[in-house]
């Protein structure tokens, strides 16, 4: 399937980084990418008939990762369509695409999820978002999760992937951790101020705004170490983002006098022989019953 190919302005982000042409962010995103990803076992690991699955969205695709590595692990998916707000991450993504020869049935498109989903009613077998609380607040989630139900077969599969908390034995990252989360409670990312502020909603979320009449959940507790790969990773991941992320906090609340401080702490911390950190991620999904 095709959309409109010509110029487009692009929207106004709610995207916590502000800098969407930010190459470090997008280095970041395709690393996180693979880390869920692998730590959650796989693309769709928890979906009991995924080769059954002909057309895929991918809402908030970012740079891709996601959508290319199911189009790797099913290639009987016929047609699998990856949308952002950003122009930078769909470029990206589209490079990818070509790079890994897949253009023929993978497309991105630019396309603002919070407008409009601008496809056909009942298209899609599966309707995939994950990370959506890095640029959803808590009132727009009914709009996109019907946009999510119109677009989506009945019968077919709405599935959410959503983070919780990251605990630690590093002081310092919690304290660190501890400030986005307050920041995003007053921002209006979450729904409480507690480690789950969303995953704790989204079987709620599903249920009385997409459709979804028996929600199935699962979590996912990803556990790294220093001195693996994995571990530096995650340490690659949280040095970038919580530089990224300043103005978004400098817009929101105040920056403690001692944040760089605790940042260089930190890294320190992190990269200690006896670091250990569990990220508690949630998925939940079901089958759309009701148009």
């Amino acid at each position: 399937m095709s959309t409109p190919q010509g110029p487009r302005r692009e929207h106004p982000s709610t995207y916590v980084v502000q800098d969407r042409s930010h190459q470090e962010e997008m280095t970041r995103l395709q690393m996180q990418d693979h880390l869920l990803t692998s730590g959650m076992g796989g693309v769709l690991a928890d979906q009991e008939g995924p080769t059954s699955f002909r057309r895929v969205l991918d809402v908030g695709c970012g740079t891709g990762g996601w959508l290319l590595e199911t189009a790797k692990a099913y290639p009987m998916i016929q047609l699998l369509i990856g949308v952002d707000v950003s122009k930078h991450m769909v470029d990206s993504a589209r490079e990818q695409s070509v790079h890994q020869q897949m253009s023929d049935h993978v497309e991105f498109h630019v396309m603002d999820a919070l407008r409009m989903l601008e496809f056909p009613t009942n298209y899609f077998d599966l309707v995939n978002e994950r990370l959506g609380g890095s640029y959803l607040r808590t009132w727009e989630w009914p709009k996109l999760l019907n946009e999510c139900q119109r677009v989506c077969k009945r019968g077919g599969v709405i599935r959410l992937t959503e983070s919780g908390v990251a605990s630690s034995n590093s002081p310092a990252l919690t304290s660190l951790s501890q400030l986005i989360r307050e920041t995003f409670y007053h921002a209006g990312y979450l729904f409480t101020s507690e480690d789950d502020g969303v995953t704790s909603h989204l079987a709620h979320l599903l249920y009385q705004y997409a459709g979804v009449e028996q929600v199935q959940t699962q979590p996912h507790a990803l556990h790294y170490r220093a001195g693996t790969l994995e571990g530096q990773l995650f340490y690659d991941d949280m040095k970038q983002i919580f530089r990224t992320i300043l103005p978004f906090l400098r817009r929101w609340t105040r920056i403690p006098d001692d944040y760089e401080t605790t940042y260089q702490q930190m890294l320190n911390e992190m990269q200690q022989p006896d670091f250990e950190v569990t990220w508690h991620l949630l998925t939940a999904w079901g089958n759309v019953e009701r148009k």
